[in-house]
């Protein structure tokens, strides 16, 4: 009975680290689209080209740079979570709480 309530919460916490590397990746993707977006959008608005596209990039890959890092930070013991991390965190903490309340 107990071996079952271990694994039950060990596929648990699986599923979560798994939820929080797609939601990072995702969050990655559109940070890079945005901000590539929206350099090439300012420079047809302004004609400015490429030079708005190309601080869109190196702020696109600073932004994904950052993310990835806060990343690496998720799940370690020795250091502490980033301001990401910490939020999701919180979530991961409230959602936890929310279900042991409707198992009772």
């Amino acid at each position: 009975m107990a071996n079952d309530e271990d694994h039950e919460r060990n596929r648990r916490e699986q599923v979560n680290t798994i939820g929080h590397v797609t939601g990072f990746a995702w969050s990655i993707v559109v940070s890079l689209l945005l901000c590539i977006g929206g350099g090439v959008f300012l420079d047809n608005r302004l004609d400015t080209t490429p030079l708005l596209t190309l601080i869109g990039v190196a702020l696109g890959l600073i932004a994904a740079g950052y993310q990835l890092y806060e990343l690496t930070l998720i799940g370690r013991k020795d250091r502490p979570a980033g301001p990401i991390g910490r939020r999701l965190e919180q979530r991961a903490a409230a959602r936890g709480s929310t279900r042991s309340r409707r198992s009772k």
